[in-house]
């Protein structure tokens, strides 16, 4: 069977869905890899590197054309039109957006698995896209942060003075949030969180945040069995708002990284929080490609508002598109590993298997087939164990 990987078409995506590293170990299982020429540009991964992996350099239309298709982003209508009938796409899917991917897909006759529908379970951990990619943005929006904040973040001691350590709220207590949390510390700021999950506040403060939140009984109760958070009421809203909005103030940064999965990003910092703090504050909004947590942010713009500066980068895993593309590339191997069924070289629609049912979007016609290479292997070793059992 051969796995395609083309080069991402949308303007702000950097990574690529296949490394060396993982091109290696797919080829040991037994398939083809065939990498789109440039693929791995943007995330300093040259052809050559895919070539000494043991992948073949081809057109993007013979990439797409495999019987597998990894790629990042959800294939576009020109994309899936390149497709095979009966292939299979792995990536993610952005389901809840409105790009009616699943429906494009099942006319053509194409399986489709959203890597961001794995479960959370102990199980599909190593699948987890979201989580290594939220780990980095958390990262990285604190570096963005200090990129454009003007004052320092560590407390530092001088004859001349005392510099105040910078103040940092991190909005939403997730993988990202808390990633950023440790690094807003670790870079000497003074660091608090809000979420609206009880569960957070522990871990919170194991980094060595402090935990601001109203903690009332709809908070104990605020969150799924999945580990998301759950939409809160009005007043519940109104009371954390203002207790946020009394915190905002005192703030130097804001890291916003709330998320509803099928719902715009919920808001946060109002522009008349905004309005309240000091000139040269600077918030980073990850949801800001859902809406944003703060309404006045703008996506993949980086801008000043009322003298606070508002970073609105999208795809901020992107912007270590190297290290981005190898944890995603590994997502995706551990899920095709799941997914293979290695004896009959074929994928695998168990109807049993959790992570197989929540991830797949749609089923085409027919499901992808092992290569002619494949079956002409297989059918010589069946040949041979019959000889062998006749002697």
């Amino acid at each position: 069977m051969i796995i395609g990987v083309p080069k991402e078409i949308q303007k702000d995506e950097s990574r690529v869905a296949a490394v060396p590293e993982t091109v290696k170990k797919l080829i040991a299982m037994g398939f083809e890899v065939a990498v789109e020429k440039g693929a791995g540009d943007r995330a300093l991964i040259p052809d050559s590197m895919f070539e000494g992996a043991g992948a073949s350099m081809v057109t993007n239309t013979k990439a797409l054309g495999a019987d597998l298709v990894f790629k990042v982003r959800p294939p576009s209508e020109d994309e899936i039109s390149k497709l095979s009938k009966g292939a299979t796409v792995i990536s993610l899917m952005e389901p809840y957006s409105n790009n009616n991917v699943a429906k494009k897909l099942e006319a053509a006759g194409v399986n489709g698995f959203g890597l961001e529908l794995v479960p959370r379970i102990t199980r599909a951990q190593s699948m987890d896209v979201l989580s290594s990619q939220a780990n980095l943005a958390g990262y990285r929006a604190v570096l963005e942060a200090s990129a454009v904040f003007t004052r320092a973040f560590p407390m530092m001691m001088t004859a001349a003075g005392t510099v105040p350590p910078a103040k940092v709220l991190v909005m939403g207590a997730g993988v990202a949030g808390l990633q950023a949390i440790a690094t807003a510390k670790r870079l000497g700021a003074v660091v608090s969180a809000t979420d609206v999950r009880p569960a957070v506040k522990e871990q919170v403060e194991s980094l060595g945040g402090k935990f601001v939140a109203v903690e009332d009984e709809e908070f104990k109760a605020a969150e799924t069995s999945g580990g998301y958070a759950k939409e809160m009421s009005d007043a519940y809203k109104a009371k954390q708002a203002q207790l946020i909005a009394d915190t905002i103030k005192t703030q130097d940064i804001i890291i916003t990284t709330a998320l509803i999965p099928g719902r715009a990003a919920p808001v946060l910092v109002t522009e008349d929080m905004v309005k309240t703090m000091k000139p040269g504050s600077v918030i980073v909004d990850l949801a800001v490609e859902q809406g944003g947590n703060c309404p006045i942010s703008e996506a993949g713009k980086v801008v000043v508002k009322h003298g606070v500066t508002l970073v609105g980068h999208t795809n901020m895993a992107g912007r270590l598109a190297e290290v981005a593309s190898m944890l995603y590339a590994k997502n995706l191997l551990n899920f095709l590993s799941n997914l293979w069924d290695a004896e009959g070289k074929m994928l695998k629609m168990d109807s049993d298997d959790e992570i197989i049912t929540s991830s797949l979007i749609t089923k085409g016609k027919a499901a992808a087939k092992p290569s002619a290479k494949a079956q002409k292997e297989e059918a010589d070793k069946k040949e041979e164990e019959e000889t062998n059992h006749g002697e």
